[in-house]
């Protein structure tokens, strides 16, 4: 019963993140932590996920006309070798499960009280700033198995530089590239993944699909923001204060 609770929640995850435009790391490594599984193998699993589910979001919201490329390309650029560093570093597991319960209070703050920005209020974004995101980003994307949209997204907003829609295509995007160099870094010092990851992949990627889908064209994105962030505020507690 345990199993099938796992790979349920999987698929609400997968299909929650993609709805708002992202790969939903953090979100497979919140679950996979509380159910004991070791931080060894949850980086690379979470990050082999995000490949599936921030493609499949970034697609719908690319045919959606929201991917500004302008923005994109210097924090991605700047993110990508320092993703693939940190990809290469170990945490003390007590330590790893604290940082990201720490780093899921960001979507979270997101969530509950960034509202969409309207094009009116946008301004343009600054190269250096842009580049010094993309380094630290990077850095932690990579030593703790995230892709950096969790990071990256509410900054965009806060900055002004793009409404919730072209963040969400922004981050997705992200997600991929960090990803794979995280991944990259990982594979130097070799990985673990479990036996079960194709039913992982075929889970997440499914709840992925539909919820990139329905979150670029159908669902009120307010009330999944709603949703998540209430999941994520669970999740948060228990690496936070608990023992799991």
């Amino acid at each position: 019963m345990e199993t099938e609770l796992f790979y349920l929640i999987l698929f609400i995850v997968a299909f929650l993140y993609a709805a708002v435009g992202h790969g939903g790391a953090s979100g497979y490594l919140a679950l996979m932590a509380l159910y004991g599984i070791a931080p060894q193998e949850m980086k690379p699993t979470a990050l082999f996920l995000n490949l599936f589910v921030s493609l499949t979001s970034f697609i719908q919201y690319y045919r959606g006309h929201h991917f500004k490329r302008d923005i994109f390309i210097p924090i991605a650029l700047a993110s990508i070798p320092f993703a693939f560093l940190g990809g290469m570093l170990s945490i003390d597991d007590y330590i790893y499960k604290k940082i990201l319960g720490i780093l899921l209070l960001l979507p979270i703050i997101r969530f509950f009280f960034f509202r969409n920005v309207g094009d009116d209020r946008l301004v343009r974004p600054i190269k250096w700033i842009s580049i010094l995101l993309g380094t630290i980003i990077g850095l932690l994307s990579g030593m703790i198995g995230i892709g950096g949209g969790i990071i990256l997204s509410p900054i965009l907003i806060l900055l002004l530089w793009t409404n919730q829609k072209q963040t969400a295509a922004i981050s997705a995007a992200f997600i991929f590239v960090n990803s794979l160099a995280g991944l990259g870094g990982m594979l130097t010092q070799g990985i673990s993944l479990t036996s079960n990851m194709i039913l992982y992949i075929v889970v997440a990627f499914t709840g992925g699909l539909l919820g990139a889908y329905l979150g670029s064209k159908k669902f009120n994105q307010e009330i999944l923001k709603y949703v998540l962030a209430t999941v994520l505020v669970l999740a948060a507690y228990k690496l936070l204060f608990t023992s799991a």
